[in-house]
């Protein structure tokens, strides 16, 4: 039996250097980039987050109107898919029928939903929001036999 996964290499914590520490993940992630633009073997590279917690981030206020329309705009994707689908085994002439009642089958079994379901809930959650994690630094670190390397590689930006 062969492994078709091949995994990466394993990174004893011992046997690591810091290269650098970032104060954000896009910075950390541009260093990253940058030493594989230049040819250096990322796979021996991990970022840590030191001092991680989860963000929420609030969007907005969610009301039963708007739980109806994002419902209804996910039952019109869903309706387009099954009668795209649907009308392929149908007669050319029947296909922009099917199609068009699927999607409005959909957005009104997605309206409705998306209505009920927020309704149900009594305003118990009338916001909308985006959860994320995030650290105070990200610290990149490199095995130790690559430290030098990877030094010099970043000292060319």
């Amino acid at each position: 039996m062969t492994d078709i996964y091949a995994p990466a290499p394993a990174h004893d914590a011992e046997s690591e250097t810091l290269l650098e520490s970032y104060r954000t993940y896009d910075a950390v992630e541009r260093a990253i980039d940058h030493l594989s633009d230049e040819g250096f073997p990322v796979e021996y590279l991990r970022v840590v987050g030191q001092g991680v917690t989860t963000v929420e981030h609030i969007e907005g206020r969610m009301t039963t109107g708007k739980a109806a329309l994002r419902g209804a705009a996910a039952g019109i994707w869903t309706g387009l898919l099954f009668g795209l689908l649907l009308a392929l085994f149908l007669p050319a002439a029947g296909m922009a029928a099917v199609i068009l009642a699927a999607v409005v089958f959909g957005a009104v079994w997605g309206g409705s939903l998306g209505f009920v379901t927020h309704w149900s809930t009594g305003g118990r959650r009338d916001f909308v929001s985006r959860k994320s994690i995030e650290a105070t630094r990200y610290d990149l670190m490199v095995d130790s036999e690559f430290a030098d390397q990877a030094h010099a590689k970043l000292a060319l930006r």
